[in-house]
């Protein structure tokens, strides 16, 4: 990206910092089926606290970027960042146990090498060390882990690290102020021979031996290089003679593996999550028509109406109760948009209403979704805009708007916002997300000046833009939501009829969902390369938001992507019928979107 900085002119948005802002946050905690009384609600690092009544209820003060945790003995404590939006959270607890999933066991199958590559990247208990890669789950005897979520940066080095988090490691010698050799002070050098890191205490008759460094597949008998703290991936202590037997004699102290993101080779292939042993779909999973069957009554009536004029007294009928629902005018402003002629009238209703809208992040992005939806892309970059206004330190903000005016054809001014997003993480007024949202953000980009280059700069200067070629082409889908509350699970079945299914709920995925808050997104990808042709089915459970309103998905469906004949579709689903798995869109590999 930082090649296109010099080409293209500054994007007029300038940077703005999050304000303060303090209100009133209530709700109601539940167990999903009853109240919970005297939960403990407070805020993380603040001398600020209440607790729940008979009817779990509580209120709070809060202001944006508070941590609220919620705690109660035997549940699993729960943790929401108050957001611009945030009034209302309704959390549901859940026991803090440990659940295994049914298994049936019919016969052992090894992993392969092939298999643990293929999962390096979710599972994080899978580390690559000079002989292959290592599942800590299935090796013999204890292989203790740590992955970057869990690796706090304000240690001195890496030796500070070991000694800090692993129980049992001990680092003897001046090394907790270097990193490598040339960093001990001359005085200290005689006795670097002294220095190292033992993994079972330095006095064990059965281990007087340093250990060794396995570096993203370097094996180092001595101090190893400069290691950025920020630059590790995962680290492993492997200490047991089935897991040190490759290193030979030189591995009998232990040894201690690192991979780094810098040192972890991309994946490039797509491998199909779906093709698991016994994951078959065998439930009910709703149409779109069954779904809407649990329609609000103004819909059904609207849907039901057999005339314009039919449906602008149903409107007008419900209106009187409905006035104070943005959530009424998106429906009705849809239903006259989508099934009559007058675009006039379909937009009267959004206009007249718009107040209940305005400076509401959450509500302008489902209205731009719809826009979008329509191809009305002038009005989709219209909101988006004012989105951007009121939250300008979102990475997400970006994004959307610089596609956005891709969509307008305007790819110019799409490539500067691209470049003044990278310009500032670079400057560090941006915190890079190099997990979830980098990837997706540099796909974007790239994808653009893949297909667009000599639009982005003049002909002479093109030939000096490097853009990366494009490691995939098939079908990719990108799914965005605009309420960062939102929890759900994307069930994506192949044509085999077997799922892989992503959750995205605190209970099951709470890591992810603090990072999107932190950094400011809610977007995921999926790529379909085309190894299993026919037709793919994505369902959605939705789970709630914790407000007790609806949630909009827009999903992006792009055919033939990073070829020239690239195009896409936009699909957007208001989600409000909680805990049934239902049929979103069907997709062919290679096609168009196949809807019932």
């Amino acid at each position: 990206m930082k090649n296109l900085l010099p080409l293209v002119a500054v994007f007029l948005f300038g940077f703005i910092g999050s304000a303060q802002e303090q209100r009133i946050v209530s709700g109601k905690v539940t167990d999903n089926q009853a109240p919970i009384e005297n939960v403990n609600v407070y805020i993380k690092e603040k001398q600020i606290s209440t607790v729940t009544d008979a009817d779990g209820k509580y209120t709070i003060k809060a202001e944006t970027g508070d941590v609220l945790q919620f705690a109660y003995t035997g549940m699993k404590t729960i943790s929401i960042r108050v957001e611009d939006v945030t009034r209302f959270l309704s959390p549901v607890m859940v026991p803090d146990v440990t659940e295994l999933e049914e298994v049936t066991v019919k016969s052992s199958r090894r992993i392969s090498q092939k298999d643990l590559e293929e999962d390096y990247v979710l599972n994080k208990n899978i580390i690559r060390t000079a002989f292959g890669y290592l599942d800590a789950d299935r090796a013999a005897g204890n292989v203790r882990t740590l992955d970057d979520s869990e690796i706090n940066p304000v240690n001195v080095n890496v030796f500070a690290l070991l000694q800090n988090r692993f129980p049992g490691v001990q680092v003897t010698g001046n090394l907790f102020g270097a990193n490598n050799l040339a960093e001990v002070s001359p005085i200290n050098q005689a006795s670097i021979a002294s220095s190292g890191v033992f993994i079972r205490g330095r006095g064990s008759l059965t281990n007087q031996r340093a250990a060794i460094f396995d570096i993203d597949g370097q094996i180092f008998t001595n101090i190893p290089p400069p290691i950025d703290i920020g630059n590790i991936k995962r680290i492993a202590i492997l200490n047991n003679l089935a897991t040190t037997t490759r290193y030979g004699s030189i591995g009998a102290g232990g040894v201690i593996v690192i991979n780094t993101f810098s040192g972890t080779p991309q994946n490039d292939k797509i491998v199909d999550r779906a093709r698991l042993k016994n994951n078959y779909v065998n439930t009910k999973v709703l149409t779109r028509a069954e779904v809407a069957n649990n329609n609000p009554t103004y819909l059904k009536e609207l849907e039901a109406s057999t005339s314009f004029d039919d449906a602008k007294k149903v409107y007008d009928q419900y209106e009187s109760s409905y006035y104070s629902s943005p959530y009424f005018y998106l429906d009705a402003y849809t239903y006259f948009s989508e099934n009559h002629d007058d675009m006039d009238y379909a937009d009267a209703i959004i206009n007249e209403n718009f107040a209940l809208f305005d400076d509401n992040p959450v509500l302008l992005k489902a209205l731009a979704y719809r826009y979008e939806e329509q191809q009305r892309f002038e009005k989709a970059n219209a909101i988006f805009k004012e989105v951007f206004i009121l939250r300008p330190n979102y990475a997400q903000s970006y994004m959307d708007m610089a596609n956005s005016y891709r969509s307008l054809n305007e790819v110019k001014q799409a490539a500067s916002i691209y470049a003044r997003y990278d310009y500032l993480v670079q400057e560090g007024f941006m915190e890079q997300d190099s997990i979830g949202f980098g990837p997706v953000m540099e796909r974007e980009f790239n994808n653009l000046l893949v297909l667009n280059r000599n639009a982005v700069v003049n002909s002479t200067k093109s030939g000096k833009l490097y853009v990366a070629q494009e490691e995939f082409e098939g079908t990719r889908l990108v799914f965005e939501w605009n309420d960062s509350e939102a929890e759900f699970d994307l069930q994506f079945v192949n044509p085999e009829n077997q799922y892989y299914k992503w959750k995205h709920s605190l209970a099951d995925n709470e890591k992810t969902i603090y990072r999107e808050k932190d950094f400011g997104y809610s977007v995921k990808e999926y790529l379909i390369d085309g190894s299993l042709p026919g037709t793919w089915g994505v369902n959605v459970k939705y789970l709630g938001n914790k407000s007790l309103t609806p949630t909009y998905l827009k999903a992006t469906v792009y055919y033939n992507y990073g070829a020239r004949s690239q195009r896409k579709e936009t699909k957007v689903f208001k989600l409000s019928l909680k805990d049934v798995n239902q049929e979103l869109f069907k997709v062919q590999s290679v096609g168009s979107i196949v809807t019932k």
